[in-house]
């Protein structure tokens, strides 16, 4: 094959362990702009999120099962550069360390692609790390070596291969070692490892479903049997530092540890084609619940648009800021005045000609949104929802009212100042469709791997109707999510909720990301 005028490029980047906070910034920004990525199986499939247009194509290997042998690997990024494509190579940890990324490069060094090479966090260190076992340590262990798990079965002579391995170093890191457990731990015995040498099992390091088994060599084996791949195996004396230096799995500090929760929420404040690339790595409430202990899936069921009558929302912000038409502007949304003032800047205008208007805002998030753009608002309901800013909104009768908010809003706002003597136009400032990632959130509830769903507003309620709807889920609403628990964010969204036949177990009181993780952790205490 004649090589095209532009050949592509090949980045080899490290996921990380599997907590998506891990990925470094270099391999988000590759995400960002791949043409192509290739991902393994151990890679967190949260991280493809930061590459939405890209075709997305699964290499990885399970055990004893290769779909894709690594030659044909190796052939499809040399192919999908060939097409001067920018391709991504996602693998699970690092790269280099037991990832085979040595192959991978030197058969597009043979082809002539240019490539690089991201690292990755190693299983190998952040995995003991988050089980609270250093590799290393003062007076305990000065040295570490890496071992492969399946070596033992892919050598001749393996007992002279593991004297070598585990008399040369004080800590012994194994990786994908299950399977052989017995076979490792026999061989290290026989090489002069004391049966009482500590041992520890880490079982998928670094997610939500985190689980350390501690023993020694003498009886590791024995309690293996209740662990899964991918699974982790150190050995040395630092596992002693385990009971002490144990922070990830340890519930007084982080009392969401072990919830897998997924969040709906849409990317905000952005009309853009990559609207998660401007809130890498991740929203609040992905930060705080996460910082509590969840794992945190973040699947957007919906996403913003411009509004379906572009000419209607100009003109409205023509009339608040060139006709001064309204005493009052309303906003409900960070993404209503992300609209808003991504179309002010389009007039070339900007937030000085909005002084003779009051601004009002439902919530901290819109509040501090407007900040962000020079604008305190005048008024902010002391309850964020559209009912309590109607009676609450310091309007005189006759006063005229711009609600600027999205194309699926409730009718209680309008109502409410109608009632009031208000003169209301209500404007469009984005509208609201199906998030391509839909399949993404099918699959989680299908595999009945989420313990927690969270909904933000009625428009993601029914998105969420719609999305079993449009996949024949047949069943109501309430049977496919009868074991996960349902979280609103507010009133108005459990009521939707409601209507739709879904049981709400959990109503944030503050209605706000940090308010709603808080509202979980009471749930998850009684």
């Amino acid at each position: 094959m004649d090589k095209p005028s532009t050949v592509g490029f090949v980045s080899l980047v490290g996921a990380g362990p599997g907590d998506p906070g891990l990925m470094t910034f270099r391999g988000a920004d590759r995400l960002m702009e791949a043409d192509v990525v290739a991902y393994d199986r151990l890679a967190n499939p949260q991280l493809l999120l930061l590459a939405p247009h890209a075709e997305h194509i699964a290499v990885g290997k399970q055990p004893d099962h290769h779909p894709l042998p690594q030659e044909g690997i190796n052939a499809l990024l040399v192919q999908k550069a060939l097409e001067g494509k920018r391709v991504v190579r996602l693998k699970g940890g690092d790269p280099f360390v037991f990832g085979r990324g040595g192959e991978e490069a030197a058969a597009l060094a043979e082809a002539g692609i240019p490539f690089e090479i991201i690292p990755g966090i190693t299983s190998a260190i952040s995995v003991p790390a988050y089980a609270g076992i250093p590799i290393t340590h003062r007076g305990i262990a000065d040295s570490a070596a890496f071992i492969t798990g399946h070596r033992s079965t892919d050598i001749e002579n393996p007992e002279e291969d593991w004297s070598q391995g585990s008399l040369g170093a004080d800590t012994l890191v194994f990786l994908m070692g299950v399977k052989n457990l017995p076979q490792i731990v026999g061989q290290l015995i026989k090489s002069g490892r004391e049966p009482d040498t500590p041992a520890a099992l880490i079982e998928r390091g670094t997610t939500a479903a985190q689980k350390t088994l501690v023993g020694t060599l003498n009886d590791i084996v024995e309690k293996g049997c209740l662990i899964s791949p991918p699974t982790i195996l150190v050995v040395g004396k630092v596992v002693e530092q385990h009971e002490k230096l144990s922070w990830f799995e340890n519930s007084a500090q982080r009392p969401l540890f072990g919830l897998r929760i997924l969040n709906t929420k849409s990317f905000s404040g952005s009309n853009g084609n990559n609207q998660i690339a401007e809130h890498y790595p991740w929203d609040e409430f992905d930060k705080k619940a996460s910082a509590s202990g969840a794992e945190v899936v973040h699947i957007p069921l919906i996403q913003t648009a411009p509004p379906a009558d572009l000419n209607r929302f100009v003109q409205a912000v023509e009339d608040a800021v060139l006709e001064q038409k309204y005493t009052w502007v309303v906003f409900t949304s960070v993404n209503g005045v992300s609209a808003f003032f991504n179309q002010l800047g389009a007039l070339k205008l900007d937030s000085r000609c909005l002084g003779g208007l009051k601004i009002a805002a439902i919530g901290t998030a819109t509040a501090q949104a407007l900040q962000s753009w020079g604008i305190l608002p005048d008024f902010v309901p002391a309850q964020f929802t559209g009912e309590e800013l109607g009676k609450a909104l310091p309007v005189n009768s006759g006063d005229s009212v711009l609600l600027a908010r999205s194309e699926f809003a409730l009718p209680e706002l309008p109502k409410k100042l109608i009632l009031r003597g208000c003169i209301v136009d209500e404007v469009s400032t984005y509208s609201i469709k199906s998030a391509p990632s839909n399949r993404m959130v099918l699959q989680q509830l299908q595999n009945k791997d989420l313990d927690v769903v969270t909904l933000f507003s009625p428009s993601g309620v029914h998105a969420l109707a719609d999305m079993l709807l449009d996949a024949g889920q047949s069943d109501p609403l309430s049977e496919i999510l009868a074991r996960i628990t349902v979280a609103c964010i507010g009133p108005t969204t459990a009521r939707e909720a409601g209507k739709l036949g879904i049981r709400v177990d959990i109503v944030a009181q503050e209605h706000t990301s940090q308010g709603l993780v808080e509202a979980i952790e009471k749930w998850r205490k009684h």
